[in-house]
């Protein structure tokens, strides 16, 4: 008899309570699962996520070594266990999930205990050796409060939770060198094994003002040399780079591939968060092995031609091979755009964005595609469909009969004067600063949707798309307007947007948008352009909140397709908001 993985958290939670009914809840750490009775947050929170992974309360930032082990999917996380703000004494927190969007949380995985984490253990990466067995490398932030790299292996291998972890005896196993500043030397990426049968890594760093990643090499995984003291990749002028990653993405079709794989069938990406920015970049290009040189296709330049994974919030990601569904899956942490003292008052800060699977895009060659993980779906409920409606320039259309403020829409909208565009010269044209100047009207655009809006439409958030005729293609302009998303006072309300090419041939653009209380995730043709946005509605909340279609532009749009879903909760342990009625 086949049992959903939602059905097996249920009754583990069940099972889990009963246990701690009978003994007391004081003896609910011999459990090493999270007590939910410990944790409170202000009741009914407005702005509390129903399907994006948080922690009961508390901070949350980068998610550290994601991985799959025994049938059992784990997410380690930085967590503050003391305060919604980030501080000394952070944490790997630990959840563990069947499907990535059920989650069970258990007691921490790592915690400040010795000389060299005594101050925190910061990010990391978990690799699955040879042998089959987990570990975990990871920053900790000795006494000097300088930055170096520890091990930790799982206490027992036979429990697929991993519920405990043991540091290991020889711990630092690498500290800084002349290549890097003792402060900015950290966030370790998950190994690959390379053909001379040695693990590798690369680091965090910086020296000067340069941006650096740097490689390590070991054939034990405890003893790490530094063969080059020439970076693995570095930018200068950037500051340091935090949380890089190093993977290969297929030639040919969606699925993921190992990290260790190198042959002719694949390219590779780097990425490297860059803090002064807040952004993650990545580069796709050639892995020389034998030279151990990555050749990206491009150079950072710092401009609006530099590839990120999301326009909007999303930093310090990291990437796993789920071997299991033979796909590679990419995490970011969406940070809030309220004040420090909202933060405290609501108890919480921080959410991680729906898991999403990534792949090369096999039409360009250089750049990914990400799309929310199938698994998500699982959620969807109540379905409304518009099929075939006009919308003419300056026209709106609400999409009602969903709970708004919790739901998952797909759109297809279809330009049939797609050759009547707007001509103009994006040369030198930043399309963050285009999407918050540009006139409110244009020829083709702008047309989207506008999310969590009141229904006196004081309050929205506008995902939407122009379309510009260059002197060769058509071009795309995907934008997420958050500054009329809230009447609040003391919010970050950035707009932010990207160009895309625009297919002349479809005439066509694509938006699919997950909806989630105070987190909108949308992605623009298919998910070759990505925009995560924070916004904190004062009106649009719960069963207040609208969903509209419009177009601002002159000419005629065409919703070919549109489907949205009330999404249902996720078994995340979250507080649940009784305040209005959900799916």
């Amino acid at each position: 008899m086949e049992i959903s993985a939602t059905l097996v958290l249920v009754l583990l939670a069940l099972f889990t309570f009963l246990q701690n009914v009978a003994n007391g809840f004081d003896s609910w750490p011999q459990t090493n699962a999270i007590n939910p009775f410990k944790y409170r947050v202000p009741e009914n929170p407005p702005y509390r996520t129903s399907y994006h992974f948080q922690p009961p309360q508390n901070w949350m930032n980068d998610p550290n070594g994601p991985m799959y082990y025994k049938g059992v999917y784990h997410l380690f996380y930085q967590h503050n266990p003391t305060a919604a703000t980030f501080g000394d004494g952070i944490v790997w927190g630990h959840s563990v999930s069947y499907d990535l969007i059920n989650w069970i949380h258990l007691n921490n995985a790592i915690e400040p205990s010795e000389a060299y984490d005594i101050i925190s253990c910061w990010s990391g990466s978990a690799t699955i050796l040879l042998d089959g067995k987990p570990v975990i490398m990871y920053t900790g932030i000795d006494h000097n409060r300088h930055q170096v790299q520890n091990l930790a292996m799982p206490k027992n291998l036979s429990d697929p939770f991993l519920r405990e972890w043991v540091k290991h005896t020889q711990n630092p196993v690498i500290i800084p060198s002349e290549v890097a500043e003792v402060d900015n030397f950290r966030d370790p990426s998950t190994a690959w094994y390379g053909k001379d049968g040695k693990w590798r890594i690369i680091i965090g760093a910086q020296k000067g003002d340069q941006g650096r990643a740097i490689l390590y090499q070991s054939e034990d995984f405890v003893n790490w040399k530094l063969e080059d003291a020439n970076p693995f990749y570095a930018t200068d002028n950037t500051g340091v780079c935090e949380c890089p990653d190093f993977y290969p993405v297929s030639i040919n079709g969606t699925n993921g591939v190992d990290s260790s794989v190198e042959s002719s069938s694949v390219r590779h990406v780097a990425k490297v968060g860059y803090l002064r920015m807040a952004h993650d970049y990545y580069f796709v290009g050639k892995y020389l092995s034998d030279e151990e040189r990555f050749i990206a296709d491009a150079k950072f330049t710092g401009t609006s031609l530099d590839l990120r994974y999301d326009y909007g919030k999303f930093y310090a990601s990291k990437s796993f091979f789920d071997y299991a569904k033979n796909r590679r899956i990419l995490w970011g942490w969406v940070n809030e755009s309220d004040s420090e003292k909202d933060d405290i008052d609501k108890g919480w800060a921080g959410v991680q964005s729906i898991p999403r699977q990534v792949w090369l895009d096999n039409k360009s060659g250089n750049r990914l595609v990400q799309w929310p993980i199938k698994e998500v779906e699982k959620l969807r409920s109540k379905n409304i469909s518009i099929n075939g409606e006009k919308l003419r320039g300056g026209s709106i259309l609400e999409v009602s009969g969903i709970t708004a403020s919790q739901a998952d829409i797909e759109v297809l909208f279809e330009i049939p004067e797609l050759e009547n565009a707007e001509s103009f010269d994006l040369s030198d044209v930043d399309p963050q600063l285009l999407c918050s100047n540009a006139p409110r009207s244009g020829i083709i655009g702008p047309f989207g949707l506008l999310a969590l809006a009141s229904k006196d439409l004081r309050e929205h958030t506008a995902i939407s798309f122009r379309v510009y005729k260059t002197s060769n293609k058509f071009v795309g302009l995907m934008c997420s307007d958050q500054s009329r998303s809230s009447l609040q006072n003391g919010l970050d309300k950035t707009t932010y947007g990207t160009f895309f090419d625009v297919d002349s041939n479809l005439r066509t653009i694509s938006l699919r948008s997950l909806i989630d209380h105070s987190i909108i995730e949308s992605f623009g043709e298919g998910g070759r352009v990505c925009i995560s946005s924070r916004v904190y509605p004062k009106l649009a909340t719960g069963n207040e909140a609208h969903l509209y279609v419009f177009n601002n532009g002159t000419m005629s749009i065409l919703i070919s397709k549109l489907n949205a879903w009330c999404m249902k909760e996720a078994e995340i342990g979250h507080v649940k908001n009784m305040s209005y009625k959900t799916c």
